[in-house]
């Protein structure tokens, strides 16, 4: 069954949903860190985002989760101007399955980048990801990972998080 918002059908633009490893988000009990995930990807159309969609892997912890979409700088790999948040509450039976982000009305434009960057005060969580071979790097962006001691983080070229991005058609 299609999703409708506004009469339009809602489709997925862009998305990655291989996942052969996890990356963590939120705090472990035993240690003072807390772990951010994110992921670049430069828009294939041009449209009104409905929502972002990341597969979990693991729970943890149940708690809330939230979600920043930024523009993104892919030359200076900067976060530019946040465009949107959102957040979801994770529980136990989310485990193994796609946790959508539902999302303000927010118009993404064809060809520009993007990044979302995943965060949570109380929950620890781990998200799919997909580590590439050697002869296969991330045409469509790439994954970002930080922690409490280093908030700018690290980007990944080999590495993207399992995720879908859909728009209203």
């Amino acid at each position: 069954m299609e999703t409708m918002k506004n009469a339009a059908t809602i489709r997925s633009v862009i998305s990655q949903t291989r996942n052969n490893t996890t990356t963590w988000i939120g705090h472990f009990r035993n240690e003072s860190l807390d772990h951010f995930s994110g992921q670049t990807f430069k828009c294939p159309d041009h449209g009104i985002l409905d929502n972002i969609q990341v597969y979990v892997s693991i729970i943890q912890r149940p708690g809330e989760v939230q979600l920043n979409l930024f523009e993104f700088d892919e030359g200076l790999k900067n976060w530019d101007r946040s465009v949107a948040m959102s957040a979801a509450i994770v529980s136990s039976k989310d485990e193994g399955n796609w946790i959508r982000f539902v999302l303000p009305d927010v118009l993404l434009s064809k060809d520009k980048a993007y990044g979302f960057r995943l965060h949570s005060n109380n929950a620890m969580i781990g998200i799919g990801e997909w580590a590439r071979g050697n002869n296969e790097p991330c045409s469509f962006g790439q994954e970002w990972n930080a922690d409490s001691n280093n908030r700018d983080g690290v980007f990944f070229t080999w590495f993207s998080l399992a995720f879908k991005v859909q728009m209203v058609a």
